[in-house]
C-alpha cells in the first residue's frame, strides 16, 4: 500500500515537472538536416482525447524542426476532437480509415511516401531532446531507430520465445537483429526501410490487429533492416487517466495478443532470421 502511494506521489511530481517544461517559452528550433522531409505522425481517438493535448505541445515544442506534425483521426472521431487541439500552431489533422494503432503510420506512408517518418503515441510526455536523438540516429545511419525496445529470446532455431521472456526495455544503445523496438518512445523509419507489404490493411488487420509493433519488426526485417535502439532505459510518462483504455495488458500478458501476432507472422512469412537461440 505504501508503495502504490510512493508510485502515485513519484508519478504526480514528474507530470508537475512535465507540465512546468510545457508552461516554458519554446526553444528556436534546429533544421533537421535530413536529406528527405521529415514527418512526425501519431494517431487519437475519442477516449484519449481529454490527455492529448500536452502530449501535442510536448511534440510541437522538439528543438529540430520537422517539415510536418500530422495527427490522423478516423473519420467518425474527427468531429468529436476538442476545438483548441486542430488550433495548436504547427500541427495538421488529417482524417483516414479507422485502421486503429495503425492509424500512426499507414496514412503517413501513403501520403510522405519519399519522407522520415517519426512514430509517436499519444498518452506520454516528450522531453526536448527527444525527436533530435532520432533524427541524429537517422543521420548518422540508422534506417530504422527507437528510444526504447526489447531482446528477442529465442526458444529454439527460428522459434522465438514467450514475448513475457525477452529482456525487456533495454538499458543501452544496441544495433541487431533481436532489438524488438516499442513505439511507445517513438520510432524513426527512413523513407523505404519497410517491406512493401507494410501498407496492405487486409494482412494487418487479420495477423496482427492490436499488434502493431510485431507487424512493424516483421515489416523492416523482411527489408534487411535492423534497428537501432539509441540512449539507455526509456522512463514512459503517461497523464493520468490516458490508460483507462489500452492495448497494453492485453498485448503483454503471457498467451497475449503478441504471441498471437507472432505466431500469425510466421505462419505466413516464416521466421525473418538473423536471431539465433
Amino acid at each position: 500500500m505504501i508503495s502504490a502511494a510512493f508510485r502515485r506521489l513519484k508519478h504526480r511530481r514528474r507530470t508537475a515537472r512535465a507540465l512546468a517544461e510545457l508552461s516554458r517559452p519554446a526553444p528556436q528550433p534546429r533544421p533537421h538536416g535530413l536529406p528527405a522531409p521529415l514527418v512526425v505522425s501519431l494517431t487519437s481517438y475519442c477516449a484519449r482525447f481529454a490527455t492529448l493535448k500536452p502530449t501535442l505541445q510536448s511534440i510541437l515544442r522538439q528543438d529540430v524542426r520537422p517539415d510536418a506534425v500530422v495527427l490522423w483521426l478516423a473519420e467518425d472521431d474527427l468531429p468529436k476532437l476538442p476545438a483548441d487541439i486542430p488550433a495548436l500552431p504547427g500541427l495538421q489533422v488529417r482524417a483516414c480509415p479507422d485502421l486503429r494503432s495503425y492509424k500512426k503510420i499507414v496514412p503517413s506512408l501513403h501520403h510522405y511516401p519519399d519522407a522520415y517518418i517519426v512514430t509517436a503515441d499519444d498518452d506520454v510526455f516528450y522531453p526536448q531532446g527527444w525527436l533530435a536523438g532520432l533524427v541524429d540516429a537517422a543521420r548518422d545511419g540508422a534506417r530504422v531507430a527507437c528510444n526504447r525496445a526489447h531482446r528477442i529470446a529465442m526458444a529454439g532455431p527460428e522459434t522465438p520465445a514467450p514475448y513475457d521472456r525477452w529482456s525487456h526495455n533495454i538499458d543501452a544503445p544496441e544495433t541487431g537483429p533481436q532489438v524488438f523496438l516499442t513505439g511507445v518512445s517513438g520510432v524513426i523509419y527512413a523513407p523505404g526501410a519497410l517491406h512493401p507489404d507494410a501498407l496492405r490493411a487486409d494482412l494487418f488487420t487479420d495477423l496482427a490487429p492490436s499488434s502493431d509493433d510485431v507487424w512493424l519488426y516483421w515489416m523492416h526485417r523482411m527489408n534487411g533492416v535492423e534497428a537501432r535502439k539509441i540512449g539507455g532505459r526509456q522512463r514512459i510518462l503517461e497523464w493520468e487517466g490516458s490508460q483507462d483504455s489500452c492495448l497494453r495488458q492485453a498485448n503483454t500478458q503471457s498467451g497475449s495478443g503478441n504471441d498471437r501476432a507472432i505466431a500469425a507472422m510466421i505462419a505466413r512469412y516464416g521466421w525473418p532470421g538473423g536471431v539465433e537461440d
